[in-house]
């Protein structure tokens, strides 16, 4: 397998310059019922031009994630906007595909192709769980299903999703000694971090006690330690340093010091010699391992020099075996960690300040993008009652299965540290409800 597909000599710093989004909500019963998909972007795009201060003739190229829409939604999105000629990439890479956009956003502009790049995902979705059509032909989880089903065959039908990071934290549970009410714990965190941020699908803060005796899901996942699905949309601008410059954006430019995508170690799938740690291997833990050091190689910084993390916690499981993969703790101290308040407010790192998939939302494609755009926010200084005290340096997890990762650090240059922002207004607390 070739190792060496990353750059050898280093390109062009890249720059995010604006950002902005929707909030995130619960999907109508009546897909048909607006807003659409294509208002969805026009709101996202709109607020991340305005928020870079350029107009949309200063694009040069566009990345659109989408799943769930027509092949060509990037086009139709755009083109009601009007955005015409300039190549638009639809991509689709499961709930890694948001920042899938910003990767390809990236490399178009540090390997010097172009100056401006908007990338952005959207997603209208169905109400209820994730479902998986199964008729035989392949499928994106086929080879990681024999895993799970070897360890933990499915005793009754159970959305998948839940059943596979469940099964991960099973795992963990077995092997390290970690406790449901380690997971429920995640939960009540990102109920409780969600409280100040208004884009979230769900504001409302809860109790340990109350998410460890919520509906269970799939044991031991409780409905409130689970991603809603959602809808929603987000959208961010790129730009070379020469474009920073030309525009006078260094007081609000955030440099993207680190990016590594991976996708599935082929240990993931080797459901004939079934291990301890099977499940966490299966959902992504060695890519996202990979990812983190590739990562804090590029950056010349470890987890020790970040503030704030943007996880992707599409389940509690989830984001406490990530707490392990990305290095802020050993392999089965993620419960020590959460026990620690390490990973909140007065801790060694806030994680998930937004309210994370769990309370936030998660519309697939839009997710990454969301998760850069608050940790813009909070390296900017502008997230009101949830910013960071002092953040410097962001972090940001996104996962998708079938399966692709990528990690991606933040920071604001020092050197323009003390300039300030171009934009009017920040939208870091939300807009009027009228313009949603």
């Amino acid at each position: 397998v070739c190792k060496s597909f990353f750059a050898t000599m280093p390109g062009r710093p890249v720059y995010v310059v604006g950002v902005g989004m929707t909030p995130f909500s619960k999907p109508q019963k009546d897909i048909g019922t607006g807003p659409h998909y294509t208002d969805l972007v026009k709101i996202a795009v709109e607020r991340a031009l305005a928020d870079a201060c350029i107009g949309k003739e200063e694009l040069q190229q566009a990345v659109v994630g989408n799943l769930m829409a027509d092949r060509s939604a990037g086009q139709r999105s755009l083109y009601g906007m009007g955005i015409f000629d300039i190549p638009v990439y639809n991509v689709g890479n499961a709930c890694a595909t948001g920042s899938n956009a910003i990767v390809i956003g990236r490399q178009l502009i540090e390997g010097g192709l172009i100056d401006c790049a908007l990338a952005v995902g959207v997603e209208k979705m169905s109400p209820g769980s994730l479902g998986g059509k199964i008729d035989g032909q392949p499928t994106s989880m086929d080879l990681h299903l024999p895993v799970m089903l070897g360890k933990y065959p499915m005793e009754k039908p159970v959305p998948l999703m839940p059943y596979f990071f469940g099964n991960a934290g099973k795992d963990h549970m077995a092997k390290y000694g970690t406790t449901p009410k380690h997971f429920a714990m995640v939960g009540e965190k990102n109920h409780r971090h969600s409280a100040n941020n208004p884009y979230s699908q769900f504001r409302d803060v809860y109790t340990l006690e109350q998410v460890e005796g919520a509906p269970k899901v799939y044991d031991p996942l409780t409905k409130l330690q689970c991603s809603p699905t959602s809808d929603g949309a987000a959208a961010v601008i790129l730009m070379s340093e020469e474009a920073v410059k030309k525009h006078g954006l260094e007081g609000q430019a955030v440099q993207i010091i680190g990016q590594c995508m991976r996708t599935d170690a082929g240990q993931s799938f080797d459901s004939d010699n079934l291990h301890e740690r099977s499940c966490i291997d299966a959902v992504g833990f060695p890519m996202a391992q990979a990812c983190a050091k590739e990562v804090y190689r590029q950056a010349g910084k470890g987890p020790e020099a970040v503030q704030v993390i943007e996880l992707h916690d599409c389940f509690s499981c989830n984001e406490l075996v990530t707490y392990e993969a990305l290095g802020l703790c050993g392999e089965g101290e993620g419960g020590k960690l959460l026990e620690a308040g390490d990973v909140t407010y007065g801790g060694k790192w806030v994680v998930n300040p937004s309210g994370g998939l769990i309370s936030k939302g998660h519309p697939i494609s839009a997710t990454g993008l969301a998760q850069c755009s608050e940790l813009c926010w909070q390296l900017r200084g502008e997230a009101g009652p949830r910013q960071v005290p002092d953040a410097k340096v962001g972090l940001q997890h996104n996962l998708g299965l079938g399966g692709a990762c990528v990690i991606t650090m933040y920071e604001r240059p020092q050197q323009w540290a003390t300039l300030p922002p171009k934009r009017a207004a920040s939208g870091a607390m939300g807009f009027p409800e009228s313009k949603l």
